[in-house]
């Protein structure tokens, strides 16, 4: 392995409480994205409106959301691995920040007719690969930001902030643009603008509410290395790590590979939520939308919650106990009849949610080098994105092949299970509480 840089050094972080709201205050900025576009607002829009009926427009979404992890699997190793040898990283995040932004806001031209579908998923493609891309040089950080023994908690706040500003979002474009009939400040209804307007919060809500981070956190000093230099050096480093990680970094390699599989049930959970809750339940739209506000607030306050148990018993200990959890409620939610337990049980899945994807990040901060925290964060991001075509394509199978929903969500809870059995393999973190 090559000697780490002047630039792996750790960074200076004066008047430390100021920078930590900064830093966590990202979170609550860049989640509008994930909250508004991906999951609720734009997502309905996209596949209800846009395209000329819901089953090609839940095909162009799925393939532009898959196309973007695929970019995000291949780039993300790669440009962590420069940023390490370069040293800053805030560079990476305001290119990447700047460039969802931009296309937020470029998804106003988005007009509900069919023969802008192509473009829709370009967009939806290349904006959610620049959000997942910012994320691997913004979660670098936490190591350098997070005081000693707290990097729990700084996680686990700056995760329900996220969630926190996510929903702030969300709430703000239903009560100004979706719900108001008339719609307000004289939008059109007929072309779908109060909804295409959604993007534009979105875009300006990132843009405004980044700006602390930027003014604020320090970052690792410049290597020297030229972009180029740099570049040839993170290759090298990378080909070198992919090379070595099972000899030398084989408690990463194992972490990585539990985190995959049971990443992979989160996201399937997410995704297949709302179908769920439509399909088997007979949820409306603005129901959906209602239960899955309350999952996201449960999922935050659950974030809150854990964040310092994660230093108190250690981040592994807290991403079984999340898993476990997982596992009963979502029993629960497959099993009750009425919508109103369905309720119960989302709540409780959300509250452990939140801890299992806030967890896993400190546990990654812990465990990586110092002097590749970025590129560890890139192959970090390849586990979430590696496998994330397997869930949903089970749920979606075995749904078909036994006639139930119920069947095929069932499968979710296994990913719970491997994931949790590779997880019990994983060394705790050094220096973590026993």
């Amino acid at each position: 392995m090559s000697k780490p840089s002047d630039a792996s050094s750790p960074v200076a972080v004066p008047r430390r409480a100021r920078v930590i709201a900064a830093w966590c205050l990202y979170d609550w900025a860049s989640n509008a994205w994930p909250t508004v576009v991906s999951s609720f607002v734009f997502a309905a829009y996209v596949t209800r409106e846009v395209a000329p009926n819901a089953e090609v427009g839940t095909a162009w979404w799925g393939t532009a959301t898959a196309i973007a992890g695929i970019v995000v699997a291949l780039l993300s190793p790669l440009l962590g691995a420069i940023a390490d040898r370069a040293g800053r990283r805030k560079p990476w995040v305001g290119v990447f920040t700047a460039m969802t932004v931009l296309v937020s806001a470029l998804l106003w031209t988005i007009a509900p007719e069919a023969d802008l579908l192509v473009r829709a998923g370009v967009l939806i493609a290349l904006g959610t690969a620049t959000f997942e891309m910012s994320q691997v040089f913004y979660n670098a950080m936490l190591r350098d930001i997070a005081p000693a023994g707290k990097l729990g908690r700084v996680s686990g706040w700056a995760w329900a902030l996220g969630y926190a500003g996510g929903l702030a979002c969300l709430t703000s474009c239903l009560v100004l643009l979706v719900f108001p009939e008339p719609p307000l400040f004289g939008l059109d209804a007929g072309d779908s603008e109060p909804v295409r307007a959604s993007a534009l919060v979105v875009s300006a809500w990132f843009a405004v509410f980044s700006v602390p981070f930027f003014l604020l956190v320090p970052d690792r000093p410049a290597s020297g290395l030229s972009l180029r230099a740099a570049a040839r050096a993170g290759l090298a480093q990378l080909v070198t790590s992919l090379r070595r990680i099972w000899p030398d970094h084989r408690e990463i390699a194992h972490y990585l590979i539990a985190r995959m599989i049971y990443t992979d049930g989160l996201n399937t959970l997410f995704t297949f939520g709302g179908v769920y809750a439509a399909g088997t339940f007979g949820m409306g739209f603005r129901d959906i939308l209602i239960f899955g506000i309350v999952l996201n607030v449960a999922a935050g306050l659950g974030a809150l919650a854990f964040a310092w148990v994660d230093d108190w018993i250690g981040p592994k200990r807290t991403i079984q106990i999340s898993l476990i959890g997982l596992l009963g409620f979502g029993v629960a939610a497959l099993t009750v009849q009425s919508v109103t337990a369905l309720y119960i049980a989302g709540c409780g899945l959300g509250l452990f949610i939140g801890p299992a994807q806030s967890a896993s990040r400190s546990m990654m901060a812990r465990m990586a080098p110092a002097h590749l925290q970025t590129e560890m964060f890139g192959l970090y991001a390849l586990s979430g994105k590696a496998t994330a075509f397997i869930g949903p394509a089970l749920v979606g199978w075995i749904t078909l092949w036994a006639g139930s929903q119920r069947a095929g969500m069932l499968t979710i809870l296994a990913f719970f299970v491997v994931g949790f059995a590779l997880l019990w393999r994983v060394p705790a973190p050094r220096g973590e509480a026993a």
